[in-house]
């Protein structure tokens, strides 16, 4: 996921309760704080055609693999474990399934065994309101599966064992995807996962990213896994993709695990001057975004820089923050809403994965999303997000009828 912007604190679920109420029955105030109907308006940046546009069939298309995900049932290593839960898990048709739970059409495209597991799969996603209508069924190959214990990915208490070597959506090649299902929608989402699965995924994603004529809006989270490469020097790939996006989501720490960039957003920048919007995650920092005049593209100007700090979260899993920062962004992108919103939704969808177990979360409530993002700076870095808070807002209607 990429240094995720988080700082971990706990909260009680009251408080919870009235830190949502307040943000719902407050005044609204514009994105600088300040109160009244106007906001500062922010500087260009990349849009997308209007939701009634009839040229689109979608308003997100994600691609890539996703699996079934195996969980323990009780802390303990891997080995250890009696049972586990089973649930799925996908980069791409993670950030699918909350952008269709929040209200936005999506379309997942991929290819799964045809086996239980991929039935799983097609039924688990499609509940959640994505389109599944165009994976593919694969007779010879394996739906992909994973077991994972649920600590952070960065302590060397997280195990995890993946079978997914030789699977169906390793297969994905641009003969066996149909480029018309990829290319209709407002947004097409990838990540760099699917680049590593094999050469025909990685000739995929570089006809499906190629200039041409009235291209959707190209999303490319980097998301870097050392594991699945077999040399050193091949997560240049990933750099490579992401100069051929309109915006591109990628952490500190990757850059610099993939690319050996050091030196900070900015120097992420300078690497990546091609992207309209670039959108980097600097950990307990927050997340920083160029957007706008892109040097490369042979404007006068630098890009412009907006910046969001990290919420305080009670943290749980950090198993699909990465996904849901991605997907909070895109549905405020979808909207049309400034630059620093686009941000701070991204921070409360991963807040909303952050505090729940498994490897998806609903996204937070619209209408609590939109208030907790439209909070001054002071207000803002005085919340604090635990267990059940997207739920907050009925909490806290409860609390004002209780006598």
């Amino acid at each position: 996921m990429g240094n995720l912007p988080i700082r971990s604190v706990a909260l009680s679920a009251t408080l919870i309760a009235y830190v949502a109420h307040r943000c719902l029955t407050s005044r609204p105030r514009g994105v600088n704080g300040h109160r009244g109907p106007q906001a500062r308006r922010s500087p260009a940046i990349v849009t997308v055609t209007g939701p009634s546009d009839p040229a689109r069939g979608v308003d997100v298309v994600a691609l890539g693999e996703s699996m079934v995900t195996f969980r323990p049932s009780a802390p303990g290593r891997l080995a250890e474990v009696p049972s586990f839960h089973r649930g799925i898990g996908g980069a791409e048709s993670n950030t699918a399934c909350m952008l269709a739970r929040a209200g936005h059409t999506a379309r997942w495209i991929s290819r799964v065994g045809a086996d239980p597991f991929g039935d799983h799969l097609l039924a688990a996603i499609a509940g959640h309101g994505v389109d599944v209508s165009r994976v593919r069924r694969d007779p010879d190959r394996p739906t992909g599966i994973y077991f994972r214990t649920a600590g952070d990915r960065a302590t060397d208490a997280h195990e995890v064992a993946y079978y997914r070597a030789g699977s169906a959506a390793s297969a994905m090649t641009p003969a066996n995807v149909p480029a018309d299902a990829a290319l209709d929608g407002r947004v097409l989402h990838l990540s760099g996962i699917t680049a590593a699965l094999s050469e025909g995924c990685r000739d995929l994603l570089g006809e499906l990213t190629a200039p041409r004529p009235d291209r959707p809006l190209i999303s490319f989270d980097v998301n870097h896994r050392a594991g699945l490469w077999q040399h050193p020097e091949d997560p240049r790939i990933l750099l490579d993709l992401a100069r051929r996006a309109d915006i591109v989501f990628v952490g500190e720490d990757e850059a610099e695990e993939a690319w050996g960039i050091t030196g900070g957003a900015e120097a992420i920048r300078k690497a990546l001057p091609e992207p309209e919007t670039l959108v980097v995650k600097r950990g307990a920092h927050g997340a920083r975004a160029f957007h706008g005049d892109a040097p490369a593209r042979g404007t006068s100007g630098p890009s412009q820089v907006t910046s969001a700090p990290a919420l305080a979260v009670d943290v749980v899993a950090t198993v699909g923050a990465g996904d849901a920062f991605a997907a909070g962004f895109l549905s405020a992108t979808l909207r049309g809403l400034p630059v620093r919103q686009r941000l701070r939704h991204g921070h409360l969808w991963a807040a909303a994965a952050l505090t729940a177990p498994g490897d998806l979360a609903p996204p937070p409530p619209a209408a609590l999303a939109d208030r907790l993002a439209a909070l001054d700076d002071t207000e803002w870095g005085r919340l604090r997000l635990g267990p059940g808070w997207t739920a907050a807002v009925e909490r806290a209607d409860e609390e004002v009828r209780t006598p």
